[in-house]
């Protein structure tokens, strides 16, 4: 299938991705970044699904049940109609997925598939019938599933043949627990369902609606609140690993960690949308992650903060559509990326500015991490983009850097705050020069992705966003109508040029349109008073989400289907943010980030 062709579900520490056909190909308990049950995604049906669908051929039509997480997927074939509704309730004690198939029209054959394949697909489990429900077990994890249709084993796999009739409603639950622990009760699944739909039509109920694009954005914050790590406060970037940026190619990462550089976007997301208990949960787990030595920061944790995020590839799995290799993990974590350092600095002072209150213990890391960044902002390093290759001056660091600096004065100047903020203003004034000096091409008319390089960037474009020019300098102008010219196909936004042949960020191979970039240009047209042609390309860019509105991380322009991670944090945070930009100019995160 398609990567548009998933819906996803998720309970705040999880999520699972159900294909238009029923099939659950997706899966990973008990955490975001735990080892997939269902990984059909990243290979074929027996690396683990759970599939519900008609034995005929069907018509398929699907939805969310209002602003829901829970899906409805309805079947409609010759013989009659059956609905699907898909949920997993919001963690109690152990995560739950539940399904219930149900009978709206005439008499319809079912068939279930459930192929449990624990570690990515590597671990095929002991399967036997207990009081009257089936247990699963592999190494430290069990899966239980209650039913009462009458199940039977074949070949590796539980199968079972069922009829549903109009009025019938036949439930699955299946269970996560570990394996060294008694089985726990299943929930009702009935009542799961109803509660499940009441907690997210309540968490909507707090959402303060932008006046332009209330459903997109709706669907983006849900989207968001489903890749919470509720314990912690944590959003990964993506529910999934390895999904490729070019189909059949290498361009493979695991998306299922938080990366810094998406903090304070998110902050604004949610802050605007009034979800300021979200927005201080992501700020807390911000300063946990990074507390410490700033020489150690990372660009990327684990849910909860973890350091460790070794990749390794897993041979056994032959990719989405043959895209190999197949990661986990990611070696990104120990690349020095200069830009987030000042994202953490922007972010811890942004926080302030929006209200959330913080204690000293922010300001001495703030401190801590300038006083770092002083020392090593001349540094060449990996960039936003994660380059593979050797380091190079990138463009967006140095503002990046910048902005570190201009938020600790700025924290003085406005906030009361206390530090030697004359050499701060020194430093920043140094690297402004630079990045002016050499960083902008005069026979181009644009800055560029790095120090002397020819190559544009659209990081560029969030450089009136950051506060480092004003929107009417004429080389933030030249650069946008540069990047227009040359990275725009089709009315979307390339990150950068990439070929057959390597590229800049070392991997051969080209890729789709990354989809946030769209969104960074109708922010930077929309600051430079050309708000009709930013609201068309936001428009633009929104049609490329599937049939209930999720991104992915890029869109194929060449194959027209979404590509990357899925579905994609920092797609979603900039649908909300753009979408508030034009719909209240003065409240929006770019025209208020960049007055800062």
């Amino acid at each position: 299938m398609n990567i548009e062709d998933y819906a996803v579900i998720g309970d705040t520490h999880s999520v699972a991705l159900v294909g238009r056909n029923g099939s659950i190909d997706w899966l990973c308990l008990p955490r975001f970044d735990s080892g997939a049950c269902f990984a059909a995604l990243l290979g074929e049906p027996d690396h683990g699904r759970f599939a519900l669908h008609p034995a005929a051929e069907a018509r398929i039509e699907r939805r969310y049940q209002g602003e829901s997480l829970v899906l409805e997927t309805v079947f409609h074939t010759h013989e009659g109609s059956v609905r699907l509704v898909d949920a997993m309730p919001v963690r109690g004690t152990h995560p739950n997925v539940v399904r219930i198939v149900e009978g709206v029209s005439g008499a319809v054959e079912m068939r279930l598939e459930l192929v449990i394949r624990f570690d990515y697909g590597s671990v095929v489990p002991w399967v036997r019938k207990l009081d009257g429900r089936l247990l699963a077990i592999g190494g430290p994890d069990a899966l239980v599933l209650s039913t009462p249709v009458e199940t039977r084993g074949a070949g590796m796999t539980t199968v079972a043949t069922f009829t549903v009739r109009a009025g019938d409603r036949v439930p699955f639950v299946l269970t996560w627990h570990p394996s060294h622990e008694p089985s726990p009760r299943s929930v009702e699944a009935p009542r799961a369902i109803d509660e499940t739909k009441s907690w997210w039509r309540a968490w909507v109920a707090r959402h303060r609606p932008p006046s332009l694009y209330r459903g997109p954005v709706t669907r983006s914050l849900l989207t968001l609140k489903a890749l919470t790590y509720a314990p912690t406060g944590g959003i990964v970037a993506a529910g999934t690993t390895s999904l490729p940026e070019t189909i059949g190619g290498r361009r493979n990462w695991d998306y299922r960690y938080c990366w810094l550089r998406d903090a304070t976007f998110t902050l604004y997301a949610l802050m605007h949308a009034g979800y300021t208990e979200e927005a201080k949960a992501w700020r807390d787990w911000l300063l946990r992650a990074v507390a410490g030595d700033p020489s150690k920061l990372q660009t990327v944790y684990g849910p909860a903060g973890e350091r460790r995020l070794e990749e390794l590839p897993l041979e056994w799995l032959p990719g989405y559509e043959g895209s190999r290799p197949v990661r986990v993990g990611n070696r990104a974590s120990r690349q020095l990326q200069l830009d987030v350092y000042g994202e953490v600095l922007d972010a811890l002072h942004q926080s302030r500015r929006m209200g959330l209150r913080s204690d000293r213990t922010a300001w001495a890391v703030q401190r801590a991490i300038g006083d770092w960044l002083e020392s090593r902002w001349q540094e060449p390093d990996h960039g936003l983009w994660e380059v593979r290759n050797p380091r190079l001056q990138f463009v967006h660091s140095k503002v990046m850097a910048w902005v570190g600096l201009d938020r600790l004065v700025k924290a003085v100047e406005q906030q009361g705050l206390d530090g030697p903020v004359d050499r701060w203003r020194r430093v920043r004034a140094e690297i402004h020069e630079q990045i002016c000096r050499h960083g902008f091409d005069a026979s181009l008319g644009s800055f560029t992705q790095s120090y002397g390089s020819k190559v544009l960037d659209a990081s560029l474009l969030l450089m009136p966003v950051l506060g480092f020019l004003p929107p009417e300098d004429p080389r933030i102008r030249g650069t946008i109508t540069a990047i227009e010219r040359n990275l725009v196909r089709d009315g979307f936004v390339l990150r950068y040029t990439t070929s057959d042949d390597e590229n800049v960020d070392g991997i051969r191979g080209r890729e789709g349109a990354f989809i946030a970039c769209s969104f960074w240009l109708v922010d930077a047209l929309a600051l430079t008073g050309r708000r009709d042609e930013a609201r068309t390309m936001f428009e633009r860019a929104l049609s490329v989400a599937n049939d209930v509105g999720l991104l992915s991380e890029e869109y194929d322009l060449e194959r027209r289907r979404l590509v990357g991670n899925f579905p994609q944090a920092f797609s979603h945070v900039a649908v909300i943010n753009s979408a508030r930009s034009l719909s209240h100019h003065a409240e929006g995160a770019a025209p208020h980030r960049s007055t800062t």
